[in-house]
Protein backbone atom coordinates (compact mmCIF):
# COMPACT_ATOMS: atom_id res chain seq x y z
CA UNK A 1 0.00 0.00 0.00
CA UNK A 2 2.89 2.35 0.79
CA UNK A 3 4.45 1.74 -2.63
CA UNK A 4 1.12 2.54 -4.30
CA UNK A 5 0.88 5.87 -2.48
CA UNK A 6 4.48 6.73 -3.36
CA UNK A 7 3.86 5.97 -7.05
CA UNK A 8 0.66 8.00 -6.98
CA UNK A 9 2.44 11.03 -5.45
CA UNK A 10 5.25 10.78 -8.03
CA UNK A 11 2.68 10.59 -10.83
CA UNK A 12 0.94 13.71 -9.50
CA UNK A 13 4.27 15.58 -9.42
CA UNK A 14 5.00 14.55 -13.00
CA UNK A 15 1.56 15.71 -14.15
CA UNK A 16 1.98 19.04 -12.36
CA UNK A 17 5.38 19.63 -14.02
CA UNK A 18 3.93 18.66 -17.39
CA UNK A 19 1.00 21.03 -16.92
CA UNK A 20 3.39 23.85 -16.05
CA UNK A 21 5.45 23.14 -19.17
CA UNK A 22 2.34 23.19 -21.35
CA UNK A 23 1.41 26.68 -20.16
CA UNK A 24 4.31 28.12 -22.20
CA UNK A 25 3.13 26.55 -25.46
CA UNK A 26 0.95 28.94 -27.49
CA UNK A 27 -2.45 27.84 -28.75
CA UNK A 28 -2.52 27.11 -32.47
CA UNK A 29 -5.39 26.74 -34.87
CA UNK A 30 -5.96 23.25 -36.15
CA UNK A 31 -5.18 22.55 -39.78
CA UNK A 32 -7.50 20.33 -41.77
CA UNK A 33 -6.60 18.87 -45.13
CA UNK A 34 -9.26 17.79 -47.56
CA UNK A 35 -7.70 15.05 -49.66
CA UNK A 36 -9.53 13.24 -52.41
CA UNK A 37 -7.73 9.90 -52.20
CA UNK A 38 -10.44 7.62 -50.88
CA UNK A 39 -10.32 4.01 -52.09
CA UNK A 40 -7.20 4.44 -54.17
CA UNK A 41 -5.65 1.25 -55.48
CA UNK A 42 -2.41 0.41 -57.15
CA UNK A 43 -1.57 -2.22 -59.68
CA UNK A 44 -0.10 -5.44 -58.38
CA UNK A 45 3.47 -6.00 -59.33
CA UNK A 46 6.52 -7.78 -58.05
CA UNK A 47 9.30 -5.72 -56.59
CA UNK A 48 12.65 -6.39 -58.18
CA UNK A 49 14.89 -8.25 -55.75
CA UNK A 50 18.64 -8.07 -55.84
CA UNK A 51 20.15 -11.09 -54.02
CA UNK A 52 23.64 -9.60 -54.12
CA UNK A 53 22.44 -6.55 -52.23
CA UNK A 54 20.72 -8.76 -49.65
CA UNK A 55 23.75 -11.01 -49.20
CA UNK A 56 26.06 -8.02 -48.63
CA UNK A 57 24.44 -7.56 -45.21
CA UNK A 58 24.61 -11.25 -44.25
CA UNK A 59 27.13 -12.42 -41.67
CA UNK A 60 29.63 -14.88 -43.17
CA UNK A 61 32.41 -17.05 -41.83
CA UNK A 62 35.97 -17.33 -43.18
CA UNK A 63 34.85 -19.66 -45.99
CA UNK A 64 32.06 -17.33 -47.14
CA UNK A 65 29.23 -19.38 -45.67
CA UNK A 66 26.24 -17.42 -44.40
CA UNK A 67 25.79 -17.53 -40.63
CA UNK A 68 22.14 -17.65 -39.59
CA UNK A 69 20.43 -18.19 -36.26
CA UNK A 70 18.89 -21.60 -35.85
CA UNK A 71 15.13 -21.51 -35.25
CA UNK A 72 14.26 -21.68 -31.56
CA UNK A 73 11.59 -24.26 -32.32
CA UNK A 74 14.19 -26.64 -33.86
CA UNK A 75 15.89 -29.07 -31.48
Amino acid sequence: MVIYLKIEKEAEKILEKFSEALKDIPDLEETHYMVDNVNLTREDGAVEKNPEKILRNAHTDEEGNIIAEKGKWVK
